[in-house]
């Protein structure tokens, strides 16, 4: 008879790779490894933010990079059913840090990706896996541009030692067929915050609030409908269903109990009455911003906010670490009991009307430069129809929070970096819904984030990105919210540099808040009479951004594309020779150089004159021009277009180190307001 006992164990990367001898083989019908730039780069920037953490507390925490699930074939032979991909990864990493393996990662029926991994670093072979070479070269640029050389060791032993898997080895006598089937439905195999879920539920007293409570749960999960399309009872929301009125946990309507006790898988699996749910047809839905594990975190956080020795800084928004932060309650003394998982449950559905009215989402529409894709609406009720309407009135306010929340959003896409969407939510449930005061709060943090962090050399590391814990002790600090920029006396060009040297690096950030402020300026300055083309108004507002008049219609149009996530050099790095009046590779390394540009297409012109850019990236037929829709390359390609039709500069001199210089000025004006 099959066993549906899974043994699991916890284990470190070192006892993994160079424990007790075994073979990790992947079997033929796993795909080939296929992490990207992005995936190794965020798992390396993960740990060392976490090795960082342990270190300033002095602590030897663990940090969990998700499970290992494999067959015991014999003779220490462990087939990989789940998670080679990270399996793999870790190969890659351990090598690129020059740490030898002892246990042997094969994959059956594939020469060719045994014989790269095990001829790594330098790959002297005929036949090369390049998905894995690829990995490699990821992961070295990785640890290079992230670790310090004065962290290396350190770092080397932290992942070792601290990184650890949950590593499921699966009985001999299970049904493999039925245990795919388990993985695929999600049937048995609880997730982590399905966990969470079973053990609150499980502090309840009363079979009706234990009801209660799982549908409270299971509508909070589904992250991409408004929670007004699964509760309709005027008790929560009141008659229009856009107000949340309800008081406590204790207030909801209870749900009926069926005959017959339910158990706690019934109830993890959402098994239970659907009369609260009401009547789903005309289901709105959206693409949500955060996952519910994400969210899970923020509303443990924002519940936590309430005791006088919470330390946020120490806490993470990390889904990995879920079970460790609830486990944190009881290591503190937090008992998780009745009052608590009340408390909680009320706040998750709080949070969630909070999460689905207030916080932009993206539409499941393509995106295109005439349909803007950010939403900021909310679930309204008039008579028997339900519709969506702006969260406010004031279509001037509604474009400026929009574009603030949707600029916040394409800056922070992981869903682990999200302190934005809990200093919002925490407004929310301090300060009320008034609109008005909602966007100055946006609108300062903003300003916040960029003087008081990014401006703040303490706050940044060795390549200009925030340490772990610099937005809580900045916009957080002693439990209090704080949007008030106290960092007057700014100096960007001193940590971010003027081209007289290389720029250690500038974050994603900064160029999307001025592209902002590019389009707050334009919103403010140019409306009605003055956007006429040959006005005083106008003319003085492009004489600012430093090029002729380009017209208003990027203006317009504009918003924060979530292709927007790549820095492109302007003047090409292939051709910084700093021969004949061309720019040297110190002066093309700055802000006035940098150009935001779309992923999909940031590859392709890396080597082009911005000349050539010009003719490619303005050609409507060969581009789509989302990909390049940011103000602030606009304004240096007219520039550039301005040298060679008016100043009649030669090509390949239409963008020289003079020209760097004026942009950057002209964009570190709009930046700080000056």
């Amino acid at each position: 008879m099959a066993s549906n006992f899974l043994p699991l164990k916890e284990q470190s990367i070192a006892e993994i790779y160079n424990g007790n001898p075994v073979t990790y083989e992947v079997p033929i019908y796993q795909r080939n490894y296929a992490w990207e730039d992005d995936e190794i780069t965020a798992l390396i920037q993960d740990v060392y933010d976490a090795y960082l953490q342990n270190r300033n507390l002095k602590k030897k925490g663990t940090y969990f990079i998700g499970t290992l699930v494999s067959y015991h074939k014999g003779d220490q032979v462990y087939e990989v059913i789940d998670g080679q991909q990270r399996l793999t990864t870790i190969n890659i990493v351990l090598s690129s840090l020059g740490i030898s393996i002892q246990n042997k990662l094969t994959y059956r029926a594939r020469k060719k990706s045994n014989k790269t991994l095990n001829s790594s670093p330098l790959f002297n072979i005929d036949e090369k896996d390049n998905g894995i070479i690829n990995g490699f070269d990821y992961a070295r640029n990785a640890i290079i541009k992230i670790v310090p050389e004065v962290d290396l060791e350190n770092f080397k032993k932290y992942f070792q030692e601290n990184v650890h898997l949950i590593h499921y080895n699966v009985p001999k006598d299970i049904d493999l067929n039925h245990y795919f089937e388990i993985m695929n439905s999600r049937g048995e195999q609880l997730e982590k915050h399905e966990i969470i879920k079973a053990r609150m539920i499980e502090q309840l007293n009363k079979e009706e609030d234990k009801v209660t409570f799982s549908q409270l749960w299971e509508n909070c999960s589904i992250m991409n409908v408004y929670i007004q399309q699964k509760y309709r009872q005027e008790a929560i929301f009141g008659k229009t269903h856009c107000e949340f009125i309800i008081e406590s946990f204790d207030a909801l309507p209870k749900v009926e109990v069926g005959s017959g006790k339910k158990s706690i898988l019934d109830l993890v699996n959402g098994k239970v009455s659907d009369q609260v749910s009401g009547n789903n047809a005309n289901i709105d839905s959206f693409q949500p911003i955060i996952d519910f594990s994400n969210f899970l975190l923020i509303v443990l956080k924002i519940t936590r906010t309430k005791e006088p020795n919470f330390n946020a800084g120490n806490f993470t928004l990390d889904d990995k670490e879920l079970i460790r932060e609830f486990d944190q309650l009881k290591d503190e003394n937090i008992p998780m009991d009745e009052a608590f998982v009340k408390e909680f449950g009320y706040n998750l559905l709080k949070a969630k009307y909070f999460l689905d009215n207030y916080l932009v989402h993206h539409s499941n529409e393509n995106e295109t430069p005439e349909s803007h894709p950010w939403k900021l609406q909310r679930w309204q009720k008039e008579g028997k129809n339900e519709r969506l309407v702006n969260l406010c009135e004031d279509r001037e306010l509604q474009q400026k929070i929009v574009q603030l929340l949707s600029m916040f959003e394409v800056s922070f896409t992981a869903r682990q970096r999200k302190n934005y969407l809990f200093y919002c939510l925490l407004h929310l449930f301090n300060k009320g819904t008034s609109i008005e005061k909602y966007y100055e709060f946006i609108n300062g943090l903003a300003e916040k984030y960029f003087k008081d962090v990014y401006l703040d050399p303490t706050k940044l590391n060795a390549i200009n990105t925030p340490n772990p814990g610099s937005f809580d002790s900045t916009i957080f600090a002693n439990n209090q919210l704080n949007v008030i920029p106290k960092n007057i006396n700014v100096d960007f060009t001193n940590i971010y540099g003027d081209g007289t040297k290389k720029s250690n690096g500038i974050p994603l950030f900064v160029f999307n808040y001025l592209d902002y402020k590019l389009w707050e300026k334009y919103f403010d300055e140019l409306r009605g009479e003055k956007t006429k083309e040959g006005c005083s108004e106008r003319k003085s507002f492009y004489d600012s951004l430093g090029c002729s008049d380009f017209g208003l219609i990027l203006f317009e149009q504009f918003y924060f594309s979530r292709t927007r996530r790549s820095l492109e050099h302007f003047y090409p790095q292939s051709k910084a020779d700093g021969k004949e009046n061309r720019p040297t590779q110190d002066q093309i390394n700055c802000l006035g150089n940098y150009a935001m540009i779309g992923s999909e297409i940031n590859s392709s012109g890396n080597n082009w004159d911005p000349n050539a850019k010009l003719s490619h990236y303005l050609d409507r037929g060969k581009i789509r021009q989302v990909s390049v829709a940011s103000i602030k390359f606009m304004i240096m390609m007219q520039k550039c277009k301005d040298n060679l039709f008016e100043n009649h500069r030669e090509n390949s001199l239409e963008w020289i180190f003079d020209d760097i210089k004026e942009h950057q000025i002209k964009m570190e004006n709009i930046l700080l307001g000056t």
